[in-house]
């Protein structure tokens, strides 16, 4: 009995690690262009892609499942959550978050305004979660930890001690 739960630990870490870490997407998953449950293209939504827009259909999605690779309304991981509210309006986004933190142009985060991308270090150093910023303090993202779409405060001190930086897309 002893032996077995010594062999068990490794992998209840792992599977412990995976679950609360949050989002940091390997890209391996890839979906086709705007897709939906039902497997049907989107067409992008007619309009600019201003940050306001952004926000909006990012709000639109709290309470959608966390999935792993998931970059469609049928559950997202948040870096798959970025990809899809940007691709709605036409704006291709790379697919990890590594990658997400390379595009667009750096913000200070007393400037942050809606749409803009918000950056964490949460299970590796440097960029390794995005949540999409309502202004001030608010964002919206994709945590594995809590299984759902959800509204977080940038001021909540677990987010505020892995802030990495922020970047602004659209205009």
């Amino acid at each position: 009995m002893r032996m077995s739960m010594v062999r068990l630990a490794p992998v209840l870490i792992l599977i412990m690690a995976a679950a609360s870490g949050a989002c940091a997407s390997s890209g391996r998953a890839r979906p086709a262009p705007f897709p939906t449950p039902g497997g049907h293209a989107m067409p992008p939504i007619a309009g600019s892609a201003s940050g306001s827009a952004i926000a909006d259909l990012a709000v639109s999605f709290v309470g959608t499942r966390y999935r792993t690779g998931g970059a469609t309304p049928a559950g997202f991981d948040c870096s798959g959550l970025v990809e899809y509210v940007f691709a709605r309006y036409g704006v291709a986004m790379p697919r990890t978050v590594a990658e997400q933190y390379g595009v667009g142009r750096r913000v200070r985060r007393q400037d942050l305004e809606p749409g803009d991308l918000v950056f964490f270090h949460t299970v590796s150093r440097g960029a390794s979660h995005v949540g999409i910023s309502l202004g001030g303090d608010t964002f919206v993202h994709a945590p594995s930890g809590s299984g759902e779409v959800r509204i977080e405060h940038l001021s909540a001190a677990y987010w505020a001690s892995r802030y990495v930086g922020a970047r602004r897309i659209a205009d």
